[in-house]
C-alpha cells in the first residue's frame, strides 16, 4: 500500500445513523397515553357500570310502554255495564234491556252478560270463598266488545241507560287508560332522567382520569410541544386512547344488560302456563324486550364511546391552555 495514497476518512457510528425525520412525519410507535393503566382500567369499569345501568332503564321502561300499550289495547276495546239490583225491579229483566240496548249502539261488535255465578265468583278474591253470596246485591256485569277502529257515541248510551235502566252504570275505563298512559309516560321521563345522570356521571369521571393522565405524562407532553406538537395533535391521541376505553366499558355493560334481558326472556318461557307466570305476564307484559330496545342499548354503547372521547378532547384542550 502506498504511503502517497489518500487514507480513507473512518465513519464514526453517528455518522451512520439516519436522519431524524421532521415532527410529524414520523409515526409513533408507541402511544402517548399506556393503554393499560390502573386509571384505564378502572375508567372501563365506570363506563361498564353507568351503560349496564342505563340500558337496564332502558330495557325496563320500554318494558312498562310496551305493557301499557297492550293493556290500553286491550281495555279501549271493550266496556263494562253494571246493573245492580234495585228494589221494585227485576235484575234479570233490566239486564236484558241494558243488553238490547248496548247491541243497538253503533260500534258494537259483541255483547255478553256475566251470569250471577261468575259475578259472584268476581268478590272471591275480596270475600273469600265458601260464603253464602246469595243474600247479597251483588251486581251483574255486562261486557260490551266493540270492533277495531269503531267510535262509539258513549254519552247517548249512558242516556239511554239512565231513561230505561236506572240501576245500570257504563264505565268506559278512561280512568285506566289515563293511569297508564300516565305510568308510560313517568317510565319514559324516569328512563331519560337516569340516561343524564349516567351521562353525566361519565363525563365527571372520563374529566378526572383525564386530568390524572395528563398530569401523569405532563413531561411527555412538554416534550412534544418543545419539538413542535400542536396541541391538536396531543388531544388527538388522548381522545383516541379514551375512545377505546369508553367503547370497551360500553360494550362490556351493554353485553351484561343485554344477557340479562335474555335470561329472563328464557325464564318467562320456561314460566309460560303457569300461575305465576301468567300473572307477571298480565302484570308486566312479555319478559322480551324486543328489537327496538336492543338497538337503544347499541345506540347507548356508541353514545358512552362518544360522550368519553368528546369529553376527554375538552379536558385536554383546557388543561393545554392552562399550561400555555
Amino acid at each position: 500500500m502506498s504511503t502517497t495514497e489518500p487514507m480513507e476518512a473512518m465513519d464514526e457510528p453517528w455518522d451512520r445513523q439516519p436522519a431524524m425525520p421532521p415532527v410529524g412525519v414520523q409515526r409513533l410507535q408507541n402511544p402517548i397515553v399506556p393503554s393499560g393503566s390502573i386509571a384505564g382500567r378502572a375508567l372501563v369499569a365506570v363506563v361498564a357500570i353507568m351503560t349496564f345501568l342505563a340500558a337496564l332503564t332502558t330495557g325496563a321502561a320500554m318494558m312498562v310502554v310496551g305493557a301499557a300499550n297492550n293493556w290500553q289495547s286491550d281495555v279501549g276495546r271493550e266496556v263494562t255495564i253494571q246493573v245492580r239490583p234495585a228494589a221494585g225491579r227485576d235484575v234479570e229483566a233490566d239486564l236484558r234491556a241494558a243488553m238490547a240496548l248496548a247491541r243497538r249502539t253503533a260500534g258494537v261488535a259483541d255483547v255478553r252478560a256475566y251470569s250471577k255465578e261468575e259475578s259472584e265468583a268476581l268478590v272471591e278474591p275480596w270475600l273469600g270463598s265458601g260464603l253464602a253470596l246469595e243474600a247479597l246485591p251483588i251486581p251483574r256485569m255486562i261486557i260490551v266488545k266493540l270492533a277495531s277502529n269503531a267510535t262509539t257515541d258513549f254519552s247517548e248510551l249512558r242516556r239511554a241507560l239512565a231513561a230505561t235502566v236506572p240501576s245500570a252504570s257504563l264505565d268506559d275505563h278512561r280512568g285506566w287508560i289515563e293511569r297508564m298512559r300516565t305510568m308510560a309516560d313517568t317510565a319514559v321521563i324516569a328512563g331519560i332522567g337516569v340516561l343524564v345522570l349516567v351521562i353525566a356521571v361519565t363525563v365527571l369521571s372520563v374529566t378526572f382520569a383525564t386530568r390524572g393522565t395528563m398530569a401523569t405524562n405532563r413531561p411527555i407532553v412538554e416534550v412534544l410541544h418543545y419539538v413542535g406538537a400542536t396541541d391538536g395533535f396531543v388531544a388527538g391521541q388522548f381522545q383516541r386512547h379514551f375512545l377505546i376505553l369508553g367503547f370497551k366499558g360500553g360494550a362490556i355493560g351493554g353485553l351484561a344488560a343485554v344477557m340479562l334481558f335474555g335470561l329472563l326472556a328464557t325464564l318467562g318461557a320456561y314460566l309460560a302456563g303457569t300461575p305465576g307466570g301468567d300473572e307477571a305476564t298480565a302484570l308486566f307484559g312479555g319478559s322480551s324486550i324486543g328489537a327496538a330496545a336492543y338497538f337503544a342499548i347499541f345506540v347507548q354503547i356508541v353514545l358512552m364511546a362518544v360522550v368519553t372521547a368528546l369529553a376527554s378532547r375538552h379536558t385536554v384542550n383546557q388543561t393545554l391552555k392552562a399550561m400555555d
